[in-house]
């Protein structure tokens, strides 16, 4: 084979790596898109804080045995289809909003506000920060692969937390880092983390468990949800941002009408 021939295969060879390098990343980033219905005309997001309410969770018995979340597959099924959200996302939010109804009353805290959170986090245990090997949610609600944010050490725009837990939840022995499909540190999880799937204990990196992390999180923080006030405290409470606080509404008011978010 001429050096000719060899040099135009190589070239070849090339361009069809970039086109499917070029095809993986875009196939990546239509992935955060709704294009289940290319037709379809999404709704203006009201700016109301608090924000509207979703689709009311029908009653179930959250004190059974097992995995109570699975009770509510009937409801969160076809409202998955609407909304983007993974169903196994959706009944951990509608299984934390019934169980904080019992334990926090005053709160009235609702499953899309939660559901505005897992959207902005890490797109309801689907992002990770890997273009190739993305997350999902396993049949018992854990996330894989486990999503562990970058070192808290005190680099540009990030706090410097040294390690509270010998590394047990995030791996890093020197600094703490967020994990799971709610992004918790875990100091934090210490003091708010919650076993929602009845295995008895509490893992930020199973999604019902983590959903009513944050439930617990925003209740103790907001006091009532149901308030401009209570609502936006809560909400600061798991990031003091501006933006976030707005991520998180236009999210959750999107949830609201029954559609993606944005």
């Amino acid at each position: 084979m001429s050096t000719g021939v060899r040099r135009l295969m190589g070239c070849g060879l090339g361009v069809i790596l970039a086109l499917i390098i070029v095809i993986s990343l875009v196939g990546w980033a239509l992935s955060f898109l709704d294009v289940s219905s290319p037709t379809r005309r999404l709704q203006p997001v009201p700016d109301n804080v608090p924000p509207a309410a979703g689709v009311e969770v029908p009653a179930i018995d959250v004190h059974a045995a097992g995995r109570t979340s699975d009770k509510l597959a009937f409801w969160a099924d076809p409202l998955s289809e609407q909304t983007s959200i993974p169903s196994a996302a959706l009944r951990a939010y509608g299984n934390a909003e019934l169980i904080a109804r019992e334990a926090w009353p005053t709160c009235n805290l609702q499953w899309n506000t939660i559901a505005g959170i897992g959207w902005v986090e890490t797109r309801h245990g689907t992002y990770n920060g890997s273009y190739f090997d993305r997350s999902h949610i396993d049949e018992l609600g854990f996330v894989e692969p486990k999503i562990i944010g970058v070192p808290l050490d005190g680099s540009p725009g990030f706090a410097e937390i040294p390690d509270t837990d010998g590394g047990l939840l995030d791996g890093d022995t020197q600094f703490d880092r967020a994990v799971g499909p709610m992004q918790f540190i875990p100091e934090s999880w210490k003091r708010y983390g919650r076993d929602a799937n009845g295995d008895g204990v509490a893992d930020p990196h199973q999604i019902d468990d983590a959903a009513l992390g944050a439930a617990h999180l925003l209740c103790a923080n907001g006091r009532d949800l149901s308030t401009p006030q209570g609502w936006t405290n809560a909400i600061y409470a798991y990031n003091q941002s501006q933006e976030y606080l707005i991520n998180v509404r236009d999210a959750a008011a999107s949830y609201a009408l029954n559609q993606p978010a944005r």
